[in-house]
């Protein structure tokens, strides 16, 4: 993305953990000016302070972006913090879970340009997809260099309305947690069929890992590349004829995501 906005206006994070830090790590690499970052956080790692980026110092007087990444617990005693900065001049990036646009709007007050993300923890790693959506104040411009920064941490997606931030939150918030499960228990029935416990964790991860990166990679589908690796009659179709039979994985799946996102709207109220 072009960090010339951010260069000559100042770049402003509230809180800067591991999430804060795989994000600024990725726009530093990509032309950032470490003088012109700001931090406010009451523990910086080590690796924070060795960057060069300003640290609980003065704050630009408009900075481009105010990025808010604190703990929910946290938001009501961080929040007045930064309160100065709304009005409209900075953009305000939220990468906090469960704290909605409204929430922002009543602390930084009218005309303050608002966008809510829903990262997930895989950005750690430069592999997460995140879900991006503004308030009424937002204009494309603000959508874009949202999206562009947002870009450092993996993919992101578009959402048209904010109460989508629930069925998000279900599927790829929640959803590394279920794939993490899912690793433990391929783990656990390959030692079931005799295999050692080191060799076993590591079959499962690489299946694991191996069969997302060909899913995204791939011009077929999903569907299409399981067809392709199940011959009739072999081994892969009577693993699947549990897996896809009657109270088998789809019902399960379809339960525990509606399971997540009631939660996450249940929390929002």
């Amino acid at each position: 993305m072009d960090m010339t906005l951010i260069n000559s206006r100042g770049l402003v994070m509230l809180g800067c953990g591991k999430m804060g830090s795989a994000m600024l790590q990725g726009w530093l690499a990509e032309g950032l000016s470490a003088e012109a970052v700001h931090i406010i956080d009451p523990n910086p790692s080590e690796w924070l302070q060795g960057t060069g980026v300003s640290i609980n110092g003065d704050l630009p007087e408009s900075p481009a972006v105010l990025m808010i990444a604190v703990k929910p617990q946290m938001m009501q005693d961080a929040l007045p913090q930064v309160a100065r900065f709304g009005g409209g001049e900075t953009l305000i990036l939220s990468v906090a879970a469960g704290t909605t646009i409204q929430v922002y709007e009543q602390a930084f007050g009218a005309g303050t340009r608002v966008v809510r993300s829903m990262p997930n923890t895989p950005a750690a790693v430069g592999k997460g997809i995140t879900a991006i959506v503004g308030n009424s104040e937002t204009t494309p411009d603000d959508l874009d260099m949202a999206e562009g920064m947002l870009l450092a941490i993996g993919q992101v997606v578009r959402l048209t309305n904010e109460n989508q931030i629930d069925a998000v939150t279900g599927i790829s918030g929640s959803g590394p947690a279920y794939i993490f499960y899912m690793i433990d228990t391929l783990a656990a029935a390959a030692r079931a069929e005799g295999l050692p416990a080191e060799m076993a964790m590591q079959l499962a991860k690489a299946t694991v890992a191996g069969a997302g990166a060909l899913a995204e990679q791939a011009v077929e589908t999903p569907e299409q590349l399981r067809i392709n690796v199940t011959s009739p009659n072999g081994t892969t179709q009577a693993g699947l004829e549990v897996l896809m039979g009657e109270g088998g994985l789809a019902p399960l799946m379809r339960k525990t995501v509606a399971a997540a996102t009631h939660r996450s709207r249940e929390l929002r109220k």
